[in-house]
């Protein structure tokens, strides 16, 4: 772990450093406090500002002011007072449901509430920690460090497939194709409510909420956030709830969730985005006790990632992999549909 010295407001502090990012040769052209919030965990816009007013942000080893507008192959450090928390990879036996493998990749089946890679508050029980137990030396993307084998990630209370790199050139090839947006994926979701249209669209930008960056809101006029893109089907209606499949044209942090929340149709049971309430339908004891059981049925939001496509890294050849929607999920599809008969709908 880097340590350096300098001087602010005239004293001799040791700063640690905490992070450090080289800017992509893609990346537009934003203010510094911009792309630290999108990048750092749990930091605020005002906290960044302070931290960049005193020193504790450089870039290209100087001092800069929250307007400074980041470039191509910027270096920037971010150091602070106290020395950062020890992320050393616990590896843990945790079982993996390993749907596919081979000498490059892996395909793993992930259950709701298995959080993908240790962060803050959320350090052990990964599936990080899991696959450093189970596999050795697996390669770790570039600014990507303390997470290998990731090409991608899913949602803690999110079921369904990840794909992870086994060697270097798989890494490389697959983030081409998540870069390129070539990976196939399509996730099945509970929704409250059914869309106006059968099948549709949704072209709106995403990004971290100004007032609570743990939320991705949704940018009608597209001024701010990243363009995210999600096509979508009705598959069935149980009368109040639908289930829906949702193919991503892009890999937007919550995509999914923000997007069918900012059209009025969260996600069943999403707590994040309003889900987790009576959003369509009656507010009477009995429908509403139902609803709630419905919950306890299923304590996660109604989202699982059913299959995965791509080109393999080895064999260049097109692969897709599916999977079966969890018991939990099913279970509340039946109830729905038991609920439905009963109420004559």
């Amino acid at each position: 772990m880097k340590e350096q010295i300098i001087n602010n407001n005239e004293e001799s502090q040791q700063l640690y450093e905490h992070y450090n990012f080289i800017v992509d040769l893609n990346q537009s052209t934003i203010r510094i406090d911009k792309f630290l919030y999108d990048k750092l965990p749990n930091v605020t816009r005002n906290k960044l500002q302070e931290a960049i007013k005193n020193g504790f942000i450089k870039v290209n080893e100087k001092e800069i002011k929250s307007s400074y507008k980041i470039k191509a192959d910027d270096k920037i450090i971010v150091s602070l007072p106290k020395p950062p928390r020890n992320e050393d990879i616990e590896p843990e036996n945790l079982p993996l449901n390993i749907v596919f493998e081979d000498d490059d990749i892996l395909i793993i089946n992930k259950e709701a509430g298995m959080v993908v890679h240790p962060a803050h508050q959320n350090w052990n029980g990964t599936l990080v920690n899991a696959l450093m137990y189970h596999f050795k030396n697996l390669p770790e993307m570039k600014n990507n460090e303390g997470r290998p084998g990731l090409v991608h990630r899913i949602d803690k209370e999110t079921s369904g497939l990840l794909v992870i790199a086994k060697t270097e050139i798989a890494m490389n090839k697959l983030s081409k194709q998540f870069y390129n947006h070539t990976i196939e994926r399509k996730y099945q979701a509970l929704i409250w409510g059914t869309p106006n249209k059968e099948k549709g669209t949704i072209n709106i930008n995403l990004g971290r909420s100004f007032k609570d960056r743990r939320i991705i809101d949704a940018f009608a006029d597209n001024t701010f956030g990243k363009k995210a893109i999600t096509h979508y089907k009705v598959i069935e209606q149980y009368h109040y709830i639908s289930l829906i499949e949702c193919e991503l044209e892009t890999g937007r942090t919550h995509q999914i969730r923000a997007h069918m929340k900012h059209i009025g149709h969260p996600i069943f049971n999403d707590k994040t985005y309003g889900g987790d309430r009576v959003v369509k339908g009656n507010k009477f004891t009995n429908y509403k006790k139902f609803v709630e059981n419905n919950f306890k049925l299923m304590p996660r939001q109604g989202l699982h990632a059913k299959s995965l496509g791509f080109v393999h890294p080895t064999t260049n050849q097109k692969v897709l992999f599916e999977s079966e929607l969890p018991e939990d999920f099913l279970g509340v599809i039946d109830r729905w549909k038991k609920y439905n008969q009963s109420t004559n709908y």
